[in-house]
């Protein structure tokens, strides 16, 4: 998804160039298809919960990705990698109760995986740069508490 800048010239980078957010999207894709296969019973139980899990991993990627702090950026990887064991969860569940077939489970199942692998390099990398660190040091960047008034 690479985006033009005026004049033609390619635009600085976004979160939509990440190899993890791409992985991450299809997955989410292939579980909303799967969660509109899903028999009627699970309308309200299984099919929201992983389209909501699915896309939670898009969305927190792409929130690390717009923060300054590694810790905070990682703040956010680390709750698209809880999301994604909870989607790949699901995934397993619907196979389990027979909702899809052996190929098709291991299709999402595998794309699941090899989004959990590109996560956690990512991690590692941003753990790597330590990005802000020179600015805020080693630690969470938040605000100060007010005063407390004095009695």
């Amino acid at each position: 998804m690479k985006r033009q800048a005026r004049g033609g010239e390619a635009a600085t980078r976004g979160f939509e160039d990440l190899k993890v957010w791409q992985l991450a999207r299809r997955l989410m894709i292939e579980c909303h298809k799967l969660a509109n296969m899903l028999p009627p019973q699970e309308r309200y139980d299984l099919a929201p919960q992983i389209r909501r899990s699915s896309k939670s991993v898009m969305a927190n990627i792409a929130e690390g990705y717009g923060r300054y702090h590694y810790l905070d950026s990682l703040r956010f990887y680390y709750n698209a990698r809880g999301s994604l064991a909870e989607t790949i969860n699901h995934v397993i569940t619907a196979h389990d109760l027979a909702y899809i077939d052996d190929r098709r489970f291991q299709e999402i199942y595998e794309l699941g995986r090899e989004t959990e692998r590109a996560l956690n390099g990512y991690i590692n990398y941003i753990w790597s740069l330590r990005t802000g660190r020179e600015t805020f040091g080693d630690r969470y960047v938040a605000e100060e508490p007010p005063a407390l008034p004095e009695e």
